[in-house]
């Protein structure tokens, strides 16, 4: 039994926790595949758009932008570079409908926020693009929930100790809350901190975890954000 008494603050995820998100990633790579249904078989595209996304992590991190900037790249690669202006302005607007997404909340996550946040501080410890996230989190209306948003550059263990050195914030009294073991749980129990796994119907392979990464980690997964007022009674 993990034992929560000591928590003083608790730490959001924001995409595919808070509200959908990758989703609409999806939706995006099957109507890239479409446009570049000429050159290369479906599987085969969804592959090199995989790479050029990883291989590009580096230079753009993470985020909508980042993800219409690969899909141009792998469009020049897959083609040859004969891909027609006409689809790269097609590809160009795949990405502008995404950041043009309403924000759909799930369920029960604003009365899970707002219960917690009579009693703890809450922040939302995010990535990717800073403009798309605050955007996001704006047409959420979640935003009163929160005593401090940080968007980060990518969520390793480094990443969260400098945040909780930050907020000068004792990695035993920090909880964070998300649906990625690896970027939202495994980090920050390798800092002694303590995280709940609220799993996604949809998970990026990049998010992906072999389960020999999860063996003698000590977290808790639940199967709806709203059986954590049970747990932080």
């Amino acid at each position: 039994m993990v034992d929560y008494s000591n928590i003083k603050v608790i730490g959001f995820d924001a995409d595919d926790t808070l509200w959908v998100n990758e989703t609409y990633f999806r939706d995006a790579e099957t109507e890239f595949a479409k446009l570049l249904s000429k050159y290369e078989t479906p599987n085969k595209i969804d592959q090199e758009l995989f790479k050029m996304e990883i291989g590009n992590l580096p230079l753009y991190g993470y985020g909508v932008k980042a993800f219409t900037l690969s899909m141009v790249e792998c469009a020049l690669e897959l083609s040859n570079k004969n891909v027609s202006s006409k689809t790269i302005e097609a590809i160009l607007n795949i990405g502008k409908d995404m950041l043009n997404k309403p924000v759909e909340v799930l369920v029960g996550v604003e009365d899970v926020l707002e219960e917690l946040s009579k009693k703890y501080r809450l922040i939302l410890a995010t990535k990717g693009d800073l403009l798309d996230q605050e955007q996001k989190l704006e047409k959420s209306g979640l935003t009163k929930y929160f005593h401090h948003i940080e968007v980060l550059s990518d969520k390793k263990e480094n990443n969260y100790s400098k945040l909780l050195k930050h907020l000068k914030v004792d990695p035993k009294e920090f909880l964070m809350i998300g649906n990625s073991l690896k970027s939202d749980v495994l980090p920050l129990v390798n800092i002694n901190a303590h995280a709940i796994h609220v799993p996604f119907h949809t998970t990026w392979a990049h998010e992906q975890v072999k389960e020999e990464e999860t063996n003698g980690k000590t977290y808790k997964s639940i199967d709806s954000i709203s059986e954590i007022l049970n747990i932080l009674k």
